[in-house]
């Protein structure tokens, strides 16, 4: 039995018995080292290998921008947000259904997090959607999908892990992320109307200029999260790392001091929360990187990408392999193992074919947000089924026409690309 059936069964058999995914991860790779060099005598290379996986000074973001993102969930910040976009459009016909997805957006550029975001925005607007008579399939599946915009608009920690393992530029790929992101708001936002005036959707009274010049400053105070980051990033200010620092230190300032929302016994909460969720991700980073080791030294990606004819593929041949294969894999596995799993294999096909790591980060992280929406076990669905307390089947009955559209985009990256790279070549020109 060859080192990549070994590797692959013992993941599976233990993934059927129900361990968490770090473990098969790990057996897998101590199975392959074991084939490779038939002893444990040097198994200490693999514990450099998981510490070397999360010794990059970029990862130090991730635990960063998680605190920063906790810190404002449990604040106010998203409800300012709201109240804004609200104030302007919601007299608009399909008006709350945009406010919702706009939110989304904002919320995700301000957290960089899809589960937050859920949680910080669906929470206050799916009893505002139910009561002017919106479906309650359609108003989840809103909220979700838009959610995932925040895989793709800056910060993103997905982003950031898959810069860590491919070696690209997290401030390209940061940037090269905003304008597929508004993109998906813009259609989102046109089947939002669709929708309104397909089932008589009433309007919401307009706002008056009085309302409106409060909620805008009253949101001043967190529009200034993606002024930290972009601007801060790509004015030369500070690096993505410092950003995120930046981030923390602006959001304890917000929440505490400014709208007095959080006192010290929620920061030791928030703080033990976030120590939880970063030990959780840099674990799977560790593993990730250790297992990714093994695969590349046993030259198991050759060996794949031989085996499925990719060795010889077109640039739009592994363009279209690699939005196959994450898509199908988030729809099952956790995106952050999906991304640790699957770069590595590809990467020596899109060196060869000298494909831009940047714009194979955007259609990557595309296809994660995809996944994150998609049955059988897209993460968002089953974070909208735990903070709604809604059926599954209820979660994803209004889900197709947004996977759709996300497929549209998906589709628009491969073809066009520079909707996501002229953004960066023009920043970072010369």
């Amino acid at each position: 039995m060859d080192i990549t059936s070994i590797m692959l069964i013992n993941m599976v058999v233990l993934l059927l018995l129900g361990f968490p995914i770090v473990i098969p991860l790990v057996a897998a790779t101590l199975a392959g080292f074991y084939v490779l060099f038939t002893s444990f005598d040097n198994s200490f290379f693999i514990v450099q290998r998981m510490v070397a996986g999360i010794k990059p000074a970029s990862l130090i973001a991730v635990p960063m921008f998680i605190l920063a993102a906790n810190i404002m969930t449990k604040g106010r910040s998203a409800t300012r947000l709201i109240d804004m976009v609200m104030s302007f459009i919601q007299h608009y016909k399909g008006g709350l259904a945009v406010s919702t997805a706009t939110a989304c957006t904002l919320f995700g550029a301000v957290s960089g997090s899809t589960q937050a975001t859920v949680v910080a925005v669906g929470s206050p607007l799916r009893p505002i959607m139910v009561r002017n008579g919106y479906k309650d399939s359609f108003i989840l599946s809103l909220i979700i999908s838009s959610s995932g915009i925040a895989l793709l608009i800056p910060p993103s920690i997905g982003m950031i892990i898959y810069g860590g393992i491919s070696q690209t530029s997290i401030s390209e790929l940061f940037i090269a992320g905003i304008v597929p992101g508004i993109l998906i708001l813009i259609l989102f936002s046109i089947y939002a109307v669709f929708f309104a005036v397909k089932h008589d959707i009433p309007t919401i009274e307009k706002a008056s200029f009085s309302e409106r010049l409060q909620a805008s400053k009253a949101a001043l105070w967190p529009l200034g999260f993606p002024c930290i980051i972009i601007i801060g990033i790509y004015g030369g200010v500070f690096s993505p790392t410092e950003a995120a620092s930046t981030c923390v230190l602006y959001a304890l300032i917000l929440e505490v001091i400014v709208f007095k929302e959080l006192d010290h016994r929620d920061i030791i909460e928030i703080a033990k929360s976030t120590g939880v969720i970063t030990a959780v991700i840099f674990i799977l980073v560790a593993a990730g990187s250790a297992f990714s080791w093994v695969i590349s030294f046993a030259q198991i990606p050759q060996a794949v990408m031989a085996s499925f004819g990719l060795d010889v593929a077109t640039e739009y041949q592994l363009l279209l392999a690699i939005s196959v294969a994450f898509f199908v894999g988030c729809m099952f596995v956790d995106s952050i193992v999906v991304i640790l799993i699957l770069v590595p294999i590809f990467l020596p096909e899109i060196d060869r074919l000298n494909l831009d790591k940047v714009l194979i980060g955007i259609i990557i992280t595309l296809q994660v947000a995809i996944g994150a929406i998609t049955p059988p076990f897209g993460c968002n669905i089953f974070t909208a089924v735990a903070v709604f307390k809604r059926p599954y089947m209820d979660v994803v009955r209004g889900l197709l026409p947004f996977v759709l559209i996300l497929a549209l985009v998906a589709i628009l990256l491969v073809v066009f690309p520079q909707i996501a790279l002229f953004l960066r070549d023009l920043v970072f020109a010369g």
